[in-house]
């Protein structure tokens, strides 16, 4: 295996040079860097990672905690911390949690053991625990999607109660009075983000936001065709039905098919996060659709600039506007129940 030794003598500098051409410091040359690089190549040299980050006290490397990756909200997102990680020498650690705040504190300490630099963490519920941790060992961390109230956190996430509301004032608008809210957790805080928006919607419109209205289930396909069975079975049935992602809309449109249903003649659907076209050959569903690679561009950029002791000393909460797509799901109720 090459040394820097061997890059050196082939390249006719001094080790101190190849070090900073490897480490892009200090003046170099454009000829000598060149020849420097041509060793580098011709021998197959590769730089020695551990030793770098002993001396700089980093090993570039951050790491990605998310709730579930087969989400393509997660995965655009993750897409976007990569990107944005490499494109400045870093590498991502990817890790999944299922929702569950056992394997997230199970992830940070490994994490922590591996020395990663710092953390994009999507939190499984809302307990300080897994920060607290990280923010004791000086790890720099940012909270993505999800907050934890009572924490200060750097915090990158969309506008959920503002998404909320405005697909449920599209619905009141067609005409809708009964709308059913079917939201993940209630200790997840996208989940009651969504339903204080869906409530904030009715009760402008003069409408009662019923408590026998609210579903909190999972973030997932089963989680929706369990709520939506609960909420068909309400009486007088809703007219319309908020489902607070698109896992959740898929498992309603289940339950909805099974019950002889049609979307929207019999019954409207609207959803937080839309199927990318690659899963939806017929796109379908009336959606707010969060900025995921945004969101994950903008985390990295400000967990880097943490680590580069850049920014406010105070905790930044990033919050971006969802944007909304109106198709075929939603639709006036019913003439028997306008």
């Amino acid at each position: 295996m090459s040394t820097i030794a061997d890059v050196a003598r082939r390249a006719g500098v001094s080790k101190m040079t190849v070090s900073r051409v490897i480490n892009n410091s200090g003046y170099i040359s454009p000829d000598t860097r060149e020849r420097v690089e041509q060793a580098i190549a011709e021998l197959g040299y590769i730089p020695n990672a551990l030793a770098r980050s002993l001396r700089f006290k980093q090993t570039q490397t951050i790491a990605l905690i998310v709730t579930d990756i087969t989400n393509p909200f997660f995965t655009t997102i993750a897409r976007g911390v990569e990107d944005t990680a490499s494109e400045h020498g870093f590498s991502v650690i990817f890790c999944n949690t299922d929702e569950s705040r056992e394997e997230e504190q199970e992830y940070v300490r490994v994490l922590i053991q591996k020395q990663i630099d710092g953390l994009l963490l999507v939190p499984a519920r809302s307990t300080p625990d897994s920060i607290a941790l990280l923010q004791d060992k000086t790890i720099p961390v940012v909270l993505l999607d999800r907050t934890i109230p009572g924490r200060p956190a750097d915090t990158v996430r969309c506008d959920s109660e503002l998404g909320a509301y405005h697909l449920v004032r599209h619905l009141i608008e067609l005409g809708h009075r009964r709308i059913a809210v079917l939201s993940g957790p209630d200790e997840v805080t996208t989940a009651t983000d969504r339903v204080a928006g869906w409530r904030r919607a009715l009760l402008e419109a003069g409408l009662p936001a019923l408590d026998d209205l609210v579903h909190y289930g999972a973030f997932s396909v089963d989680g929706g065709y369990q709520m939506a069975r609960q909420a068909l079975a309400g009486k007088p049935r809703p007219t319309a039905l908020f489902t607070a992602n698109n896992f959740i809309a898929v498992g309603a449109m289940h339950a909805l098919r099974e019950a002889g249903l049609r979307v929207p003649e019999d019954i409207s659907l609207v959803t937080f996060d839309d199927l990318p076209p690659t899963m939806a050959i017929d796109p379908f569903f009336t959606a707010a659709m969060q900025p995921a690679y945004e969101m994950g561009q903008q985390a990295t950029l400000l967990l880097l600039n943490r680590l580069e002791g850049k920014g406010p000393e105070t905790t930044q909460e990033l919050i971006l506007p969802p944007q909304f797509v109106y198709r075929r799901s939603s639709g006036p109720p019913p003439p028997e129940d306008r």
